[in-house]
């Protein structure tokens, strides 16, 4: 879990062997991964559930002990220490608020997004719209602070248009239309001798994407020269094929490469992706998919 909260669920199967269990998610701290499993030995970590699964018919009571244990007292002291910290040496930003605990909102930034998804407990609050991070993330707060207040600034309209305005004076701005457009097209090139598999999730110099058909139309060269560097097929024919962006549900479904691609992988222009790129993949469909459903929701 990357928002800050410990939940557990019953009423989950193994997926080996249908036994009964119950899972458990809390936000990562090595200290606490150990206690957790010298408490439940039986337990592994189940990628498709974003959680630990507990064994037995009685895990949801195990659980639900152990976390009480773990957390009543332990939290409490953390935020008191965060917040007299943070009485002695305070942060001053026009983009931090403090309440119960500390609330940050900035204008729209991966870059942000991206930091404050690595400060435990930190997780976002649609009903203010900004990020709540508790009192006892102070430290990895105030050790991403200047980067998080780098990039809100930049995100700021103001500086946004400037650097609009910069880029279409550039020399490559056309350039960078260009790519755009071929991007927009969803067309991928492949040697006609090492065609993808279809319907699949592999990974390419565009991202991890699904191959849904293979057409048969000669890539231009100065089409593969300009746009598709990257890709060298030999003596063989390039040809375009089609593609769309994997869901979450494909991503988690996809089987990750043991080793990193090879040169001949790259030349070829696909291949399978590890799984740490996986991982970073699963996460962003699971917030665009997020999104996307926020948004029809509202419109609904």
């Amino acid at each position: 879990m990357t928002d800050g909260t410990v939940e557990f669920s019953a009423a989950q199967r193994d997926d080996e062997g249908g036994a009964p269990g119950a899972t458990a998610a809390f936000p990562y701290d090595r200290m606490t991964v150990e206690r957790f499993r010298e408490a439940f030995p039986r337990a592994r970590w189940r990628e498709d559930l974003g959680a630990w699964f507990v064994p037995g018919a009685r895990a949801e009571k195990r659980l639900t002990a152990w976390m009480g244990r773990e957390w009543s007292g332990v939290l409490a002291y953390a935020d008191q220490r965060g917040r007299d910290a943070f009485d002695f040496e305070p942060i001053t930003s026009p983009y931090l608020e403090v309440a119960d605990g500390f609330v940050v909102r900035t204008p729209y930034s991966r870059t942000v997004i991206g930091e404050l998804r690595e400060v435990p407990w930190a997780r976002w609050d649609p009903a203010v719209k900004a990020w709540r991070v508790p009192f006892r993330s102070l430290e990895e707060l105030r050790r991403r602070w200047p980067a998080i207040e780098a990039a809100a600034r930049l995100a700021e309209p103001g500086e946004r248009r400037k650097r609009q305005a910069s880029l279409k004076a550039s020399p490559d701005h056309e350039d960078r239309q260009a790519e755009a457009a071929e991007r927009r097209r969803r067309r991928y090139p492949v040697p006609e001798d090492a065609l993808p598999p279809l319907g699949r999730v592999v990974m390419t110099h565009a991202g991890c994407v699904v191959f849904e058909a293979a057409t048969g139309e000669l890539v231009e060269p100065m089409i593969a020269t300009r746009f598709y560097p990257g890709i060298d097929a030999g003596p063989a024919a390039l040809i375009w094929a089609h593609w769309r962006r994997p869901g979450h549900a494909e991503l988690v479904e996809a089987w990750p490469a043991r080793t990193p691609p090879s040169p001949a992988d790259l030349a070829r222009g696909w291949w399978q992706p590890t799984i740490e790129v996986l991982r970073e993949e699963r996460r962003r469909a699971a917030s665009l998919e997020r999104a996307q459903a926020t948004r029809r929701s509202k419109a609904g």
